[in-house]
């Protein structure tokens, strides 16, 4: 502070006393800031537009691989969801085994041995019945594992676990990252 009260800062409002060009106009800043709707060379923007997608795709897909969370899909990501895949990763889950089985009962099917297809039906209902029973059971374990674990559950998440447990294990994105056995800690 001065002597006689005043700040010896410059005014805040009036700014620095020399700034060597005047203040532009406003027509003049808007014209600067504007820019085309469509690009003057559309080729060139779409080949642009084409490269940077085909660039996040190959990220996604990388991610997809080697399960690094940053670009992994919005499904896939956060740590409920890490700790769903692996917990249905390290199980045996019946519902791999379904579309084999359901392959085999239709090929047993063409053997023209009598009854045998009434056989075939009722063992692959049975089969189909322990899928349920085994994903109705994953659904209850893994809502129950992540109130443990996380203090509430995710939404979707032991749906997640259920569609998981359904496909081939070589065939899941993202790829397993865990051996069966290898269970994660609650």
């Amino acid at each position: 502070m001065a002597e006689n009260g005043a700040s010896s800062d410059p005014d805040p409002h009036t700014g620095p006393q020399s700034k060597g060009a005047p203040t532009p106009k406003r027509k003049t800043q808007e014209a600067a800031r504007k820019r085309p709707l469509v690009p003057n060379d559309r080729k060139e923007a779409k080949a642009r537009n084409r490269d940077a997608q085909q660039r996040e795709r190959a990220r996604m897909r990388q991610a997809l691989d080697t399960g690094e969370e940053k670009y992994l899909p919005l499904r896939d990501k956060g740590p409920q969801r890490r700790f769903v895949r692996d917990y249905v990763d390290a199980r045996y889950n019946t519902g791999e085994f379904l579309i084999i089985a359901a392959f085999v009962f239709v090929l047993i099917t063409f053997i023209p041995i009598p009854g045998l297809t009434f056989w075939i039906l009722i063992a692959f209902w049975a089969m189909f019945a322990v899928v349920f029973v085994d994903c109705f059971l994953l659904y209850r374990r893994v809502k129950r594992m992540l109130l443990e674990k996380f203090g509430e559950v995710q939404s979707g998440s032991p749906w997640y676990a259920v569609t998981r447990s359904a496909q081939f294990r070589r065939l899941r994105l993202p790829k397993p990252l865990v051996k069966r056995g290898e269970y994660p800690t609650v």
